[in-house]
């Protein structure tokens, strides 16, 4: 956990330990974060490729097999915190990358650790230091790295990120961060942050903290789940949580040609973020919120009622995602948030307008057409009448006074 003043800033995953398992035995143990995403099928669709992904992390080695050729390793928001020749660790970013865009080694890559979009590019930004790196304490009490994150976020858009995947969580969010966000949204950037790892620790017995910047408007707020796709105990449960993904026994790689197994709902925010590649990568002009709105209306695993707090609206599943932003790519999104279709295109694939009947009533239709005549009949009776009644009065009244 990365402390300064009363913001907490973390990397919202526990990594559990360094794997010397072999490649392949590697793979074998993501088929369940692969069958849950319904990734094969969704790669049918689309792999990511021409899509960007900055991952604001502690880093992502370049050269790590699994990751070789996709990674761009841009600027360190971080230099000066650790001692002068201090070479960073890159654990949690390189972890994340991995879960994102992972493309495998080996004989058609069918070793080592696949990412949800495997063709996708990364950009590495460093904004935060792993606890065990000597500057940890100077980065968190330096004044001049208090808004590394905003300043990473507006480089990443600058630099040509599609999403930007936020595995970091903090109790506060900073005016220059809300700002960054609002930036990243208007240049048509999905940003994609962690829940947050403290759902043991209730607010008012109520829900657990808020965490930025998952909790502020325009970012996809991923919780993680379990074996069993219910909440995993550490996830953050609140309001803000939009979708959620695996992230318990969640495999990826490390530094060094390594592998862990972690958990936390920074693996399940990296998932998503991989999910939005895809989507970007086969829709590259669908605005963020109609790709968070694509990443909810097809999850699956739905909680009763469509929504709740522990989950939002259910677990992420690409294939579904794909076939939704699909049908939300000729539609654009109003500013009250309403879905209307795009004036410069047909109404496409044979579907509706806004409104389809399903069951017409002929007899229904008969009477309330009869009833409403009468009533027609019965209005046009009384001004009648009332007319008459009014000439009447109006001679009497002028005799009167003959």
């Amino acid at each position: 956990m990365l402390r300064r003043g009363l913001a907490v800033v973390a990397v919202a995953g526990l990594l559990l330990a360094g794997q010397p398992a072999r490649g392949d035995e590697v793979r074998g143990g993501q088929q369940a974060v692969i069958r849950t995403l319904a990734l094969t099928e969704a790669w049918r669709t689309s792999k990511g490729a021409g899509v960007t992904v900055a991952v604001l992390d502690s880093g992502v080695d370049p050269h790590h097999r699994d990751l070789a050729g996709s990674v761009r390793v841009g600027k360190d928001f971080t230099a000066g915190a650790n001692p002068p020749g201090t070479r960073p660790s890159r654990l949690h970013g390189t972890y994340m990358a991995s879960l994102i865009a992972g493309h495998g080694h080996g004989p058609d890559g069918k070793r080592g650790i696949i990412g949800v979009a495997p063709e996708a590019d990364v950009l590495s930004v460093r904004v935060i230091l792993e606890d065990e790196e000597p500057g940890f304490r100077a980065f968190n009490s330096a004044e001049r790295f208090e808004d590394v994150v905003a300043r990473g976020i507006r480089y990443a858009v600058d630099e040509g990120a599609d999403v930007i995947n936020l595995s970091i969580s903090k109790e506060l969010a900073t005016r220059e961060e809300r700002a960054a966000i609002r930036y990243a949204i208007s240049r048509n950037v999905v940003l994609v942050a962690a829940a947050g790892n403290d759902g043991d620790r209730k607010v008012h017995g109520e829900f657990a903290p808020y965490s930025y910047p998952a909790a502020l408007p325009g970012v996809v707020s991923v919780g993680a789940t379990d074996r069993r796709l219910r909440r995993a105990t550490f996830s953050n449960w609140n309001s803000s949580v939009l979708v959620a993904a695996p992230g318990v026994d969640i495999m990826g790689a490390g530094p060094g040609d390594e592998y862990w197994v972690g958990r936390g709902t920074s693996q399940a925010t990296a998932l998503v973020s991989g999910v939005a590649a895809l989507i970007k990568a086969r829709h590259p002009d669908l605005s963020p919120p109609l790709v968070a709105r694509a990443l909810a209306d097809s999850a699956a695993d739905r909680p009763p009622g469509g929504y709740d707090t522990a989950t939002g609206f259910g677990v992420v599943n690409a294939a579904r995602a794909l076939a939704e932003a699909a049908r939300l790519s000729g539609h654009t999104e109003t500013a009250t948030g309403e879905q209307a279709h795009d004036p410069a295109l047909p109404l496409a694939g044979g579907r509706a307008g806004p409104v389809q009947v399903v069951v017409r009533d002929e007899r229904r239709v008969t009477i309330y057409t009869a009833v409403a005549a009468a009533a027609a009949v019965g209005a046009l009776a009384s001004l009648t009448v009332i007319f008459i009644l009014v000439r009447r009065v109006r001679r009497a009244h002028i005799s009167q006074d003959a």
